[in-house]
């Protein structure tokens, strides 16, 4: 049975993911997986890196070893536009994953993404809330995410009736494109989320597929990713850790942020399915999304404008050499020869390289 990982964060997971975006691929071709994801915290910065990676391993018939699927793991709260917080009424932000289906999705994620940075930005981190969900969701597929999102801690804090209320707000507008996602990372709260939202997948006739919160590729890496979470909170590793599920920024005295266990990185098929063999299904699942999804290419040839020149010149080149004499001889009166010089090979670098100058 095949598998393909939907929850991945890379390098590009600032501080927080620890796994270079070709060592994911070398893995996930030497597992045979037929899809990759990136699921990157609050950003899209290594989705052209990811996506052309895809295309530099391909079968001998041309079609890609491994489909790149771009996604984005949110940071979700109740209003972007709210900058202001205490101590005791802090910023109620959760986790959520979305995965661009189509050109229509990925431009959608993008629009997401760049008004989290524009809009959302609060301390560290770009926010999103369920207005611009709501606006801007057309091909995406979204899942119930990881333990930090919005229908697992509903779950955990609220209980399960609240939790069912939130997760039907998800699957009023996914619709069939909504997943039941299921991690194992031995957290015992994991676990009490897993049984009610599995009660959720029957009632509601929801899809269950199996995820790892990836953030480093090997079990091995485990400790360099430990150090890596010690330089984003400013804290030495020889500090006592606090190995419960929490978030980065929640301070506990004499204690420093850190996962749970090694269990966060890239596992294998057979590794996956054997953690799930009591639910086969959540791993084959996994096809059904891949084969939703359309095979992004984001090489796109470099569109610049054409410019028209005065007839009594030849080309763009000639008329912008004109320009640039006349600007300088009237900006700095005298040229030197250093500046002849300069002026003579920036022009030649233009010529010579194809660039477009906007006059």
């Amino acid at each position: 049975m095949k598998f393909s990982h939907l929850h991945v964060h890379t390098q590009f997971s600032l501080l927080d993911g620890a796994a270079s975006i070709k060592n994911l691929y070398k893995k996930a071709i030497a597992d045979g997986m037929p899809a990759l994801a990136i699921s990157d915290h609050g950003n899209m910065f290594g989705a052209f890196e990811f996506v052309k990676e895809a295309y530099n391993h391909k079968n001998a018939d041309g079609t890609l070893k491994v489909k790149p699927v771009v996604g984005c793991e949110f940071y979700i709260t109740t209003d972007r536009h709210r900058k202001t917080f205490s101590k005791e009424e802090k910023d109620p932000r959760h986790h959520q994953i979305l995965l661009a289906k189509n050109d229509a999705g990925y431009k959608n994620l993008v629009k997401l993404t760049s008004l989290g940075y524009i809009e959302g930005m609060y301390s560290k981190y770009p926010r999103i809330d369920k207005e611009l969900i709501h606006k801007y969701h057309e091909g995406l597929i979204a899942t119930t995410c990881c333990l930090g999102a919005l229908v697992p801690q509903t779950i955990l804090k609220k209980g399960e009736a609240e939790g069912e209320n939130e997760f039907k707000w998800w699957l009023n507008i996914f619709q069939e494109d909504y997943y039941v996602e299921l991690q194992r990372h031995g957290i015992p709260e994991q676990e009490k989320v897993n049984e009610v939202l599995l009660k959720f997948a029957k009632k509601y006739n929801v899809k269950v597929i199996a995820s790892n919160d990836s953030h480093y590729v090997d079990q091995k890496d485990f400790n360099a990713h430990d150090i890596l979470l010690c330089i984003n909170t400013g804290e030495k590793q020889a500090t006592p850790a606090l190995r419960e599920f929490t978030d980065d920024d929640v301070f506990a005295k004499n204690k420093r942020f850190a996962f749970p266990n090694d269990q966060f990185y890239l596992k294998t098929t057979k590794e996956m399915s054997k953690v799930f063999e009591d639910i086969p299904q959540a791993i084959d699942n996994t096809n059904e999304i891949i084969d939703k999804i359309d095979l992004l290419d984001l090489k796109k040839e470099i569109l610049l404008p054409f410019f028209e020149v005065p007839s009594n010149f030849k080309t763009q080149d000639e008329y912008l050499e004109h320009l640039t004499w006349s600007g300088a001889k009237e900006r700095y009166k005298i040229l030197t020869p250093e500046a002849e010089e300069r002026l003579q090979f920036e022009l030649s670098i233009i010529k010579k390289w194809g660039l477009q100058v906007i006059f």
